[in-house]
């Protein structure tokens, strides 16, 4: 229930005033996002290298509605790569890009050409793109264009979501060598028609597309804070004799810091996903529809008055 309750409230243009406005909102997004600018990102980016764990930034964003706006995000796209790269933060740190933010919903050749620009700014800076997934009705469109990207960009990596009845047999799809596919549970209010409803079932669909990733030739990137998962990952990969540079674990930015350091103290890739921007209300919405347990900090911030 709280899911989707938190579902609902991403998209309540009323209720994100009535958050934004709140002053003791500043202290909760802190937790979960960088901050509004380049500058945030890559403090927070040198922040994380520095504790032996690898960076995925995404410029927070979506539903773009104009020519103008997709460039805007471009744009910033590139310079994010070009500072990386001064900055010595590159392999280290890659991006995470929307198609939506590129133009996608409008028109998706417009969204090609910027996404390629930021896969060839991000070989130059020495590193590679991510391409975020968003509601299922984006994912063929998103795939399509993985596809056409991968040409001439072959490391550029894909997000599949377990919750989407589909994604067991897109990982059959995608777990090809040199092939870097990230596996999230999913964060989007979808119909029964085309996503598991339940916990469990999408548990047990994250394992079943886990055990088809792990056993294919590409480079599973794990996205979960779930312990059960986690545990069930280590023990595939020990399954299927994968060496720790063969796969990853992502999380995200704010959540279980602990469980990140300690699986990199144990000689795993953790890659930490790190929004920053000033659109952050979706983002923040959808993390405490995944996680029951960021609902409590939520909650006491809002009644906290220091």
């Amino acid at each position: 229930m709280l899911r989707s309750v938190f579902l609902a409230a991403a998209g309540s243009s009323r209720l994100e005033r009535l958050v934004e406005s709140a002053p003791v909102s500043r202290g909760v997004v802190r937790r979960f996002v960088a901050g509004s600018g380049a500058e945030d990102a890559l403090r927070t980016s040198r922040a994380l290298a520095d504790d032996g764990l690898a960076v995925s930034l995404d410029h927070l964003g979506e539903d773009t509605e104009t020519p103008e706006q997709a460039q805007a995000v471009r744009d910033e796209y590139l310079m994010l790569l070009s500072r990386l790269r001064e900055a010595g933060l590159t392999p280290a740190a890659e991006v995470s890009v929307k198609l939506s933010a590129l133009g996608q919903k409008f028109d998706p050749a417009v969204a090609v050409e910027h996404a390629r620009a930021v896969c060839a700014a991000a070989a130059q800076a020495g590193t590679t793109v991510t391409l975020d997934a968003e509601d299922h009705t984006t994912t063929d469109s998103t795939l399509e264009i993985l596809a056409d990207l991968r040409k001439d960009h072959p490391t550029t990596g894909a997000v599949l979501q377990a919750y989407l009845r589909r994604t067991e047999a897109d990982c059959r799809e995608l777990a090809a060598s040199g092939s870097r596919v990230r596996l999230c549970k999913g964060a989007y209010a979808e119909p029964e028609s085309v996503a598991f409803q339940s916990a469990l079932d999408v548990d047990k669909s994250y394992v079943r597309c886990l055990n088809v990733l792990m056993s294919g030739d590409g480079y599973p990137m794990v996205a979960t804070h779930d312990p059960r998962l986690i545990a069930i990952a280590e023990d595939r990969a020990r399954w299927f004799d994968r060496s720790s540079d063969e796969f990853e674990f992502q999380m995200l930015y704010g959540v279980r810091p602990d469980e990140q350091a300690r699986l990199a103290a144990d000689g795993h890739t953790v890659r930490v996903y790190v929004p920053y921007g000033r659109q952050w209300y979706g983002y923040l919405m959808r993390r405490l529809a995944e996680r029951p347990a960021n609902v409590a900090f939520f909650s006491r911030a809002l009644t906290s008055r220091k």
